[in-house]
């Protein structure tokens, strides 16, 4: 169980409001990229409920549904940055990633001193001090919650596309390069959301 302990540890080193980051659509082969941010201070609050989160990948969908609201309403601010397809070909998925992660600090009303993402790789050109944590939205609650916030975000959207290209099947695997994927893909081609620097869309 996540319990907000990691947390407590960053605020003994003097930081008062701490953003927490953590995105979902790296992999795929269409749609966007989604990160969200979590903003977070000492006195924190983690209700029952809220010990509930965790990685997004070990929830099922109606419990990440279910959190997404409470999550929103329980912490100090949530934001959301979204890089589309052509963003991603264009700058690549790393960088698209990266630029998803400044749109959501930016879209909070309350700025942070200090920052925790889940991964390796710190977010480049960043004035903010920062962390980068290897599986970070496996051991700390609020990057967990991050989590909850970009898969339920960029699913939605995935659904959204289903609406207009349902020969794909995204409302399946969200764009995920599953063996359906693959066979639409191969039956008709990519459409406008597919990410065209992703070897396997090209794939004949």
């Amino acid at each position: 169980m996540l319990d907000f302990s990691e947390e407590k540890e960053f605020f003994n080193q003097g930081y008062k409001i701490i953003a927490a980051l953590d995105e979902a659509g790296r992999g795929p082969l269409a749609g966007p990229v989604v990160a969200a941010c979590v903003v977070f201070c000492v006195d924190q609050k983690i209700s029952e409920e809220l010990q509930q989160i965790n990685d997004s990948k070990k929830l099922s969908l109606k419990k990440r549904e279910a959190l997404y609201p409470l999550i929103k309403q329980s912490f100090l601010g949530v934001g959301i940055g979204i890089c589309d397809n052509q963003t991603i070909d264009r700058i690549n998925i790393l960088q698209a990633t990266f630029l998803a992660m400044k749109k959501a600090l930016g879209a909070i009303k309350q700025k942070p001193d200090f920052i925790i993402l889940d991964g390796s790789l710190k977010i480049s050109n960043l004035s903010l001090p920062q962390e980068a944590i290897i599986k970070g939205d496996e051991k700390i609650l609020t990057i967990a919650a991050a989590s909850i916030i970009a898969k339920v975000t960029r699913d939605r959207l995935m659904l959204d596309f289903y609406q207009q290209y349902p020969q794909y099947g995204f409302d399946q695997h969200k764009g995920y390069g599953t063996k359906l994927h693959i066979e639409r893909l191969k039956q008709y081609g990519p459409c406008s959301i597919h990410r065209l620097s992703f070897a396997k869309v090209l794939q004949k």
